[in-house]
């Protein structure tokens, strides 16, 4: 049975009259994902540089979970993300997931700092690399534990604020940011954010693959950058300026899972309204919770996610 914390958390996931469960995303959880993608795309270029087919990339994540599990870390395990260069560190966020386990993302000065925050999450170092340690390893690897849309699959560390996210929040975010960004099979694609948050998840790690685009960082013919005004798509952060964002602002929201908006238009199955001070926002993609109880009891109420325009963690 819900507690009633929980059941204000999934009437902002609601919006109207359709609940999370009423919208079926194509996948049952992040690590399908490129399984599915397979399928179809199999032979087909994933990156450009190093040259990695989609079934290449597969091959590797299984023998990173094969790797993973020899550390004996187990399923539902928390295990926080270090910043491997790509494509390792996204090969390992995939593994983490095949595994059936959780990643936490942050800035490496938070994790050095904070470490009694993570106590009881695995730690993997920031000076190892991936290739050498999974090459031993078998490329067949069988889940202990599936996990569902509504576990948890990525915390955000943001800050002092733990922001914890579901399979399903990924998924139907990437899916409506699929949808505002209009990208197709065989697009060449380039994202030059960092691996410290969700907006990296969602961006660079899950739409390439969720689109079948390739990425690539010499020639694109779509790019994503928080500090390029030359690209495609400009990230911005400072959401309290929604409502007055251009056409090509992808506005982030780590509460809203990562994306919220493209220019003044909400990501799909999203409703906001902005207050003098705060943002109202219902949707699919309303994130599982804070791990402060407090601060959800503050949050979530009139049947929806209302975070002061001062407190937007991004």
């Amino acid at each position: 049975m819900k507690s009633d914390i929980e059941k204000k958390i999934y009437r902002a996931q609601s919006i109207g009259n359709v609940e999370p469960i009423e919208y079926m995303v194509p996948y049952p959880n992040t690590s399908s994902l490129i399984e599915g993608q397979n399928i179809k795309f199999s032979e087909q270029l994933l990156y450009q540089e190093p040259k990695i087919t989609n079934v290449d990339f597969y091959k590797l994540i299984q023998q990173t979970s094969n790797w993973l599990d020899s550390l004996n870390i187990k399923p539902k395990e928390r295990v926080v993300l270090p910043d491997l260069g790509s494509p390792q560190t996204e090969i390992l966020l995939y593994g983490i997931w095949r595994l059936g386990a959780s990643a936490i993302l942050s800035k490496p000065n938070d994790i050095k700092n904070n470490k009694s925050v993570f106590k009881g999450s695995y730690i993997i170092r920031d000076d190892i690399d991936l290739f050498s340690k999974i090459s031993i390893f078998s490329e067949k690897f069988r889940p202990k534990h599936n996990a569902l849309l509504d576990e948890e699959a990525l915390t955000n560390y943001i800050g002092e604020t733990s922001i914890k996210l579901s399979h399903y929040n990924l998924l139907v975010n990437t899916n409506g940011t699929k949808k505002l960004l209009k990208i197709n099979s065989g697009i060449r694609f380039s994202c030059d954010l960092k691996p410290i948050d969700s907006s990296w998840v969602i961006l660079k790690v899950l739409l390439p693959i969720y689109c079948g685009a390739i990425y690539s960082t010499a020639r694109t013919d779509i790019s994503i950058s928080e500090t390029d005004n030359k690209a495609t798509y400009l990230v911005r952060r400072d959401i309290n300026n929604f409502g007055n964002l251009k056409n090509n602002h992808i506005g982030i929201c780590l509460e809203n899972t990562a994306v919220l908006c493209l220019g003044n238009k909400p990501i799909h199955l999203t409703d906001i309204v902005k207050k003098e001070d705060f943002l109202k926002i219902n949707g699919h993609s309303v994130m599982m919770g804070y791990a402060d109880k407090s601060r959800n009891k503050e949050s979530f109420k009139e049947n929806c996610l209302c975070i002061k325009l001062n407190n937007i963690i991004c």
